[in-house]
């Protein structure tokens, strides 16, 4: 299990502290069913629910399946939630991390510094024997003002600047990288001069990040060292969001996350595909 710090937490320590942090229910899959149908079936006690796609993304279109929300819609939601300045958030999905890095990444990038990921989602808080509820809570209105820029964003040129200029990550499965297969979106391929680093090679086999050093240790045998500038895509800037998370682990608080990542990088049929 990967290192406590203010960015990741285990499940007996959030339980310690559980009054006094506002907690964030993010459970998704690409292909659904809908997290909320997990939420209403059973939560952390006084956790919000947040659909990933509706109220933490914008609408998928040429900025790709997961673009940025628009500041001011997102401090609605982020409020009406309880998020509150600085008081601490959690964020926990079903255990793959994936959602609620994006989460965690989408509250840094909003400039809200206190959120930490619940570390094996909640899988472990169930494996932990800590207690379940269907209560939907009424949190009091939060104070959130959203102000964007607190995490390094790439833009579809900048990526492909970093791709020549430093290691930019497609952490997509080797075969889609490949562009042997490709589930999701029209094209198959990757970004000229990527470097292939699935986000699964950070995980443990419980899903849970594994430690900071064994982390930096297989960044480095992709070229990432200290001094050379990082960023990191997938398919929507969801997967991706992890890796920056698990970079950040690493000590890599300059990783930038290509938000539009692939099913942007297509739509515009002038940028080339390897």
């Amino acid at each position: 299990m990967a290192e406590q710090n203010d960015l990741i937490v285990d499940a007996p320590d959030l339980a310690t502290k559980l009054t006094e942090t506002t907690v964030i229910d993010v459970r998704w899959r690409l292909a659904g069913p809908p997290g909320r149908d997990d939420y209403a079936a059973g939560h952390l006690p006084g956790a919000v629910f947040l659909d990933l796609d509706a109220d933490l993304c914008g609408p998928p279109g040429e900025g790709g399946r997961h673009p940025l929300p628009d500041p001011d819609d997102l401090q609605r939601v982020l409020r009406a939630a309880g998020v509150r300045a600085g008081h601490p958030v959690v964020v926990y999905d079903l255990g793959d991390g994936l959602p609620a890095a994006r989460a965690w990444w989408t509250l840094r990038w909003a400039g809200h510094d206190e959120v930490r990921v619940l570390d094996g989602g909640f899988p472990a808080w169930v494996a932990a024997g800590l207690p379940v509820t269907t209560e939907v809570p009424t949190p009091a209105p939060g104070d959130i003002t959203v102000r964007p820029g607190g995490m390094p964003v790439l833009d579809a040129a900048a990526a492909g600047r970093l791709a020549a200029e430093g290691v930019l990550v497609d952490v997509r499965a080797a075969p889609r990288y490949r562009g042997e297969v490709e589930p999701v979106d029209p094209v198959a391929g990757h970004i000229p001069g990527a470097v292939n680093l699935p986000t699964t090679d950070h995980l443990e086999a419980d899903g849970r990040l594994r430690a900071a050093d064994a982390i930096r240790s297989r960044f480095a045998e992709v070229g990432v060292d200290e001094g050379v500038r990082v960023g990191a895509y997938c398919g929507s800037g969801i997967t991706a969001a992890h890796t920056v998370l698990a970079l950040n682990l690493a000590g890599r608080t300059d990783a930038a996350l290509y938000v539009g990542s692939w099913s942007e990088w297509i739509t515009d049929p002038d940028r080339p595909v390897a």
